[in-house]
């Protein structure tokens, strides 16, 4: 392989892997900066993550007029979101008509599964290998393969004799799939889980929700835009945009919130806040005061008003009881977003299975057993989380330096300076890597920044006449010890959550977001800017 691309022209600039927000964004922005450049997809559509996870019920839980590309304010004028926090299918169509309105399909090649990507380190150049034989070449790569995108798939024991239907939710068929009146078992309770339940409810002849571990979940309060919002939302949107760069999470948080501990105010006034925060909706409930994720004490003030609210809808003890032994603080994990997820538990075709006592011990050809007993079924789905921000790097075959490969290089744990680049590696990027905001804030605020960035490095190395660029060791070391550093000053380690990649079976355990947020960490990208691409070199 290193001999073809010493011996071949360069077919690209740059070849960048994932064609979702990401992917056509930093094609956008290098076609822009006057780079030529390539984007490969395995799937025969653009959208990435909204192309994949299209199971019912699926819904973003960041505000769609948020979730949305802030580049074109021609954009953002002409497209009208009809909800506050938009379905799937409408994500999707966004995105493809981002990829139309800006002509970036001309540059795709769909059906483009990767199989290896390495690095020729005479010539300072990449070979990306294809399944079916093809080769690329190219100075630079960015792997914009999304952080949710690798499914983990069941491993039960006697999953293959059982007889009825199963479907994993991040790979659901592009076709419709019948489940009226069938007997369905759902396992995974996470935020794929609850949409599910809360959408196949209303369908199926009887739903069993497998439940091990209960994850928060606030109400989305979701409903219609109308055109008196939407228009005053569009007067104010650049106002909004400039706020969301500078914010934590990526967009602009309700003024109900409190900058005060939780435990500095009165418990009336403490409710009074959270009803308030309750009924505006969506993740913003661990910002309700200020110290909820580092004060432990004040945490379980605001775990407890869950519980409340919890023990108020769902109508059987069993259920609340089940639903409410929380192993986390609140907010250590993600928190799930959902439209009447507790009230689908009262309604007379649903119920919970608690497997947390009563593990899961096989398939079988007709369903589901526990240790007590057994569940017959037409249909099984597995909602099992991802292998989040890694999984789909570690697969991709890429190998750097010396044959060192990323696996090799990772195998204590992920390091990338600034989420961006890793030593060893060079001139490979990774947009919203681990090390950076990503999966804690707007992840397309988070996308922008990113692409602007790299770009941004990018043309700075061909200004001085370079075409190396790479992560110094000793710095990417530091700032990953400074990703963990801050994460222990939370409460986020307290919990087995994806983020630290318990999750998975072997992998790991290391905090990966930088939990310093969007506003802060664009104060970092800024300062190493500033300072000649401090902790990069450039050859």
């Amino acid at each position: 392989m290193t001999d073809l691309a010493a011996d071949r022209q360069l077919d690209h600039d740059v070849i960048i892997v994932g064609a979702g927000f990401a992917g056509l964004y930093m094609l956008h922005r290098l076609r822009s900066a006057g780079f030529s450049a390539r984007v490969l997809d395995a799937a025969d559509g653009v959208g990435g993550t909204w192309y994949w996870n299209r199971y019912p019920g699926a819904r973003c839980d960041v505000q769609s007029f948020d979730y949305s590309y802030s580049f074109s304010d021609e954009l953002q004028q002409d497209w009208t979101w009809s909800e506050r926090y938009a379905t799937q299918p409408e994500i999707l169509r966004y995105i493809e008509h981002v990829a139309e309105r800006f002509d970036l399909n001309r540059d795709v090649q769909l059906g483009a599964t990767v199989l290896g990507a390495t690095f020729d380190d005479a010539h300072s150049r990449w070979t990306i290998k294809l399944e079916g034989g093809q080769h690329l070449v190219s100075t630079y790569v960015v792997m914009a393969t999304g952080c949710l995108s690798v499914p983990k798939r069941p491993s039960f024991a006697g999953l293959s004799d059982f007889k009825g239907e199963t479907y994993i939710s991040g790979e659901w068929p592009h076709h419709p799939v019948q489940l009226s009146g069938k007997r369905v078992g759902i396992i995974g309770t996470g935020s794929t889980g609850i949409q599910l339940t809360t959408a196949i409810a209303r369908e199926a002849g009887e739903l069993l929700l497998f439940h091990r571990t209960p994850n928060f979940s606030l109400p989305a309060q979701n409903r219609p835009l109308d055109e008196e919002f939407t228009r005053e939302l569009k007067s104010q949107y650049d106002q909004r945009r400039q706020e969301a760069r500078t914010t934590t999470r990526g967009y602009p948080v309700p003024p109900i919130l409190s900058n005060l501990s939780a435990l500095e105010v009165e418990h009336e006034q403490r409710l009074e806040v959270y009803e308030a925060v309750w009924r505006n909706g969506g993740p913003v409930f661990t910002s309700s005061f200020a110290d909820l994720l580092t004060n432990p004490e004040a945490n379980a003030t605001a775990s407890e008003f869950v519980r409340g609210k919890i023990s108020s809808i769902v109508q059987d003890p069993a259920t609340v009881e089940a639903l409410t032994r929380f192993d986390h603080p609140l907010g250590t994990r993600r928190p799930c977003v959902d439209t009447g997820y507790y009230e689908t538990f009262n309604q007379p075709n649903v119920a919970l299975v608690d497997v947390h006592d009563d593990p899961i011990v096989e398939i079988t050809a007709d369903g589901i057993r526990t240790a007590s007993g057994s569940y017959d079924l037409d249909v099984i789905v597995f909602a099992l989380g991802f292998d989040a921000m890694t999984g789909a790097l570690l697969r991709m075959g890429i190998t750097g330096q010396d044959g060192t490969t990323l696996p090799e290089r990772w195998s204590d744990g992920p390091s990338a300076y600034l989420g961006v680049a890793m030593s060893g590696f060079p001139n490979l990027f990774t947009v919203t890597g681990p090390g950076s905001p990503s999966v804690l804030t707007n992840m397309v605020m988070a996308i922008e920044q990113h692409v602007d960035w790299i770009t941004g490095i990018l043309e700075f190395a061909r200004d001085q006449g370079t075409d190396r660029v790479e992560a110094d060791a000793d710095t990417e070391k530091l700032w990953t010890q400074h990703v963990v550093a801050i994460a222990d000053e939370t409460l986020f380690p307290r919990a087995n959550s994806w983020w630290t990649g318990a999750n998975i079976p072997g992998k790991p355990r290391v905090f990966m977001p930088y939990i310093g947020g969007l506003g802060q960490f664009q104060q970092v990208l800024d300062d190493v800017r500033t300072h000649g691409y401090e902790g990069f070199s450039f050859s």
